[in-house]
């Protein structure tokens, strides 16, 4: 972008001369001619225009390539072309430049000014500034800003090349060599920001900086911290390295420096090592933590290793990788492994405890592919883990019994009818008994319902337009082991297999207008590998179970019928003239009869012979070969049985506060509240079974859920408490004897910006609910401290903050209220009775407290309690969480910086609790 001093004087050039002329005249004239058209001296163009060519240019440019085609068809003759390449144009784009106030040449200095506004393209280059003079003869642009009387300085520099942008107070750049100095200049670089004094542009990828700060805090013009770079150099998007560096904190120097630095700058994912946190623990000395390497496999999938060490020889290895195809799945897999030890070897204390821990969650995009689908949650490993973890304090999977884990794959063959089939790998696991369910796999299979009596077009209409059926088909693996004995091959010796084919057959239609009726009736087959026979062995006295391997199986049915109606009713409470509060009550009541009948089926049944202690007598005991089947056992007893059930739902209209609206309020009074009981009519005594009720209810704007229920049983009991053939009322009771009862209770509340949850919060709930604990923080927030800075700190750019002080603080608190009577055995106890509560408050728009505890009312005593407290401090944030007691009492203090680029910049204090073998 070199501009000259206009010249006019080789505006015509006679062929003969160029023939004569050698090549170095030739190529200055051909020079002289090329800038000649970029010329601003003769006719400066309008603002924002492009400087363009002149139609009485076209034929000097065409005799600077040296072909000169024109030139020869004119005069006859032919000039050979030259074997020496043309020198490359010095500007390869079009200049276009602009200012608001005005554009004024200077020919006695040859520079060219721009004022207000001023801008320049030029390429991928853009420079925008109050002020702008180019000066030809020195082919240099100079940039600065304006300095107002009331505002002060205003529109500084921006210089913008590529993806960089540099946003100095003034820059001086040279449009021959391509290179600037930059003063007080301000630069994103990655999730930072350096800011330097003096800045060298080399090239385009190449800067060098003097007496620079880096820093990631929002205030640029007062950062709270910055590292000071004596020297540095920067390769925008890809490094910063730097001599002498160390931090500083509100301007004040600190101790913590290096001689040098490096500082990888990437907006891609890449590889590199991870800094260990270090500290100590009386039970296992020093120790450094989550240590390890991070490698960027593709853009597709990372993973990370982590590694911990302690002096006594304790070790533990983490592997977590996460990955993510777009419109087609996403999904993260973790594996922890921890070796414990605890004590000295040769102390009677001395133990060694291995624990693990398997995550994998997997989902598929609904886009991807609408017919079949896969999804995974996985949660295994050591019963122990959570307990007994060093490197996790995981409150809501520490309180939760059961680990879980599910992985399926779905497919649906559309049609008529639609046919269905699914594999699914299930795990349960109980961390206090260490007792494993496994399903692997189940695989269930179905033909859609088909109608074969009903018309092809038109809807279904009567009872045999209705008739419908289905095939189902399930067969499941099922093994039931032990945490010692998972992943060994003992763990498949007691597995059981089976196949189950139902067919179910109904129908439905309208009696008498206003019932709904329905028939039912279903097949059943059951196929089963293993079988059992039983006999008596006199000589060891007791009864001997043989399993026996082979194909067999049995068949069942049954038959159903039920029928119901909804009944609507309305109470009204207005009256002529006046409105009242409560406008009307609406009650819609549904009630249903049904009745059920299994057969017996007794010829699946065998006895064998039990001789008496003594060896008097003998007795046959009846059993079932398939009694140990995964399917259930056939029906050996007719069953003939009726069920009455009657479901409500009470609503209310009420007046309006606000006298403007006309139309009512509608609530809810009771969302629900259902009765149901059952007569055996096969039975030959304590045919009706007890009386069920259960409702529920939303108060306060739907703020506080109450759920109750209750157990009415109309038998009444003996002296040894055991249920006899007589009702209650006719033993000088009262018509039902109140068995069971429950209440609970949960109520959400919180100021008007207080029921947001906070970021690191619902990170911790979702770890809650990843480990198989609780989707609240009732039980406390769970914290991994080896991913403690694994949070989203952007903040919502549109928010102003308030100038005056915030009077209203925002709060929220959320409790749970739990009670449970028992008295089927007239022990008349309150079995359980808690009250949950957990809470935040933010004291101010910077500190924050929160709490999760309980009282147990049975045995009076506090529950798990965690405090937490946190602090924002800009650039920085600061935690403490505390679990003052109980067997977990331990307390986590954290500062450090929330960018990740600087995440190592820290300092983590704890005490962990005593390991619990």
């Amino acid at each position: 972008m070199a501009f000259q001093k206009p010249s006019h004087t080789f505006t015509k050039i006679h062929l003969k001369a160029l023939r004569t002329n050698n090549f170095k005249i030739l190529f200055a004239l051909s020079f002289t001619v090329f800038i000649n058209m970029f010329s601003l001296a003769q006719d400066i163009p309008e603002k924002g225009k492009p400087i363009g060519l002149k139609e009485k240019d076209v034929a000097i440019i065409k005799t600077d390539s040296l072909i000169t085609k024109e030139v020869s068809e004119k005069n006859q003759d032919s000039i050979r072309q030259d074997s020496v390449k043309s020198k490359k144009d010095l500007l390869e784009y079009i200049v276009k430049y602009h200012a608001a106030d005005y554009t004024r040449f200077s020919q006695k200095n040859q520079k060219l000014y721009l004022y207000n506004d001023a801008k320049i393209d030029y390429g991928d280059m853009n420079i925008t500034a109050g002020n702008i003079i180019i000066d030809y003869n020195k082919n240099t642009v100079y940039a600065k800003g304006i300095t107002d009387s009331i505002e002060g300085y205003t529109q500084k520099p921006v210089f913008t090349q590529g993806s960089n942008v540099v946003e100095p107070d003034s820059i001086v750049f040279n449009t021959e060599s391509q290179k600037a100095l930059i003063y007080n200049s301000k630069t994103e670089q990655g999730e930072g920001t350096v800011i330097a004094s003096i800045t060298k542009k080399e090239n385009d990828s190449v800067y060098f900086l003097k007496d620079a700060k880096y820093t990631t805090a929002e205030n640029l013009e007062d950062p709270e911290y910055y590292i000071k770079l004596r020297k540095a150099k920067i390769v925008p998007g890809k490094k910063i390295v730097t001599g002498l560096a160390n931090l500083f904190i509100y301007d004040v120097p600190t101790p913590l420096g290096l001689p040098f630095g490096f500082f990888p700058q990437s907006e891609k994912q890449t590889s590199g090592v991870i800094i260990p946190s270090f500290g100590e623990q009386n039970n296992r000395g020093y120790f450094l933590q989550n240590g390890g390497y991070y490698f960027a496999i593709s853009d597709y999938v990372d993973l990370a290793v982590l590694g911990d060490y302690y002096t006594n020889g304790s070790y533990g290895t983490r592997l977590e990788s996460t990955y993510a195809k777009r419109y087609r799945f996403r999904g993260n897999v973790g594996f922890r492994y921890e070796n414990l030890i605890t004590s000295e070897r040769g102390f009677p204390d001395y133990a060694r405890n291995t624990i693990y821990n398997l995550r994998w969650s997997h989902s598929q995009d609904t886009k991807a592919n609408p017919s079949s689908r896969f999804s995974a949650s996985v949660n295994l490993g050591s019963s122990t883990y959570y307990r007994n973890s060093v490197n996790q304090v995981n409150s809501g999977a520490f309180l939760n019994n059961t680990l879980s884990s599910s992985v399926s794959y779905s497919k649906t063959f559309e049609g008529e009818p639609s046919v269905n089939y699914s594999l699914t790998a299930t795990h349960s696991q109980n961390t206090n008994t260490e007792t494993i369910n496994m399903t692997l796999p189940t695989f269930q299979g179905s033909v859609g319902r088909m109608y074969p009596f009903a018309s092809k077009e038109g809807s279904k209409k009567g009872i045999i337009q209705n008739v419908n059926l289905q095939y189902n088909i399930r067969g499941e693996n099922r093994i039931q082991t032990t945490d010692s004995l998972f992943f060994k091959k003992e763990m498949f010796d007691e597995a059981k297999s089976g196949f189950q084919h139902t067919i179910p057959l109904s129908t439905n239609f309208k009696v008498f207008k206003y019932f709904s009726m329905s028939a039912s009736s279903s097949f059943n087959e059951v196929w089963t590998f293993k079988t059992i026979e039983k006999y008596y062995d006199p000589i060891e006295g007791q009864t001997v179970s043989e399993t026996i391997n082979g194909f067999d199986s049995f068949r069942t049915y049954n038959f159903s019928t039920s029928i119901g109606t909804t009944i609507y009713g309305m109470f009204n409470f207005e009256k002529e003239g006046k409105t009242p509060k409560i406008q009307k009550i609406r009650h819609v009541m549904r009630p249903s009869i049904s009745y059920n009948m299994n057969p017996a089926f007794d010829k699946y049944y065998d006895t064998y012979e039990v001789i008496s202690a003594d060896g008097t007598t003998t007795s046959d005991v009846e059993y079932t070969r398939f009694e140990e089947g995964i399917f259930g056992r056939p029906n050996n007893n007719f069953s003939s049985s009726m069920g009455i059930s009657l479901s409500n739902n009470f609503e209310a209209k009420v007046k309006e506060k606000d006298s403007t609206v006309t139309e009512p309020k509608k609530i809810i009074l009771l969302n629900n509240l259902n009765f149901s009981t059952s007569y055996n009519f096969a039975g030959d005594s304590l045919q009706w079974s007890p009386v069920r009720m259960s409702g529920g209810t939303q108060l306060f704007k739907n703020k506080m859920s109450i759920n109750f229920g209750a157990t009415l049983d109309p038998y009444a009991l003996d002296s040894n408490n055991n249920r006899i053939d007589q009702f209650n009322v006719d033993n000088g009771g009262s018509l039902f004897r109140l068995t069971s009862a429950n209440l609970t209770a949960s109520w959400s509340i919180s100021s008007k910006r207080g029921d947001t949850k906070d970021k690191d919060k619902k990170s911790g709930i979702d770890e809650n609910v990843r480990s198989g604990g609780r989707d609240d923080d009732l039980f406390g927030v769970s914290q991994d401290f080896a991913n403690q800075q694994i949070r989203d700190d952007k903040k919502d750019k549109d928010e102003v903050p308030s100038e005056f002080y915030n009077y209203k603080i925002p709060w929220n608190l959320r409790l749970a209220y739990a009670v449970n009577y028992s008295n089927s055995r007239r022990q008349n106890e309150i079995s359980s009775h808690s009250l949950m509560f957990s809470g935040d408050i933010e004291l101010s728009k910077k500190w924050s407290v929160g709490a999760s505890s309980g009282y147990d009312l049975k045995n009076a005593g506090f529950t798990y309690t965690q405090l937490r407290f946190e602090r924002d401090l800009l650039s920085w944030r600061m935690n403490f969480s505390w679990i003052p007691f109980s067997t977990r009492a331990s307390w986590n203090f954290f500062i450090g910086i929330k960018s990740n680029i600087l995440k190592d910049l820290k300092y983590e204090k704890r005490n962990q609790p005593d390991i619990q073998l």
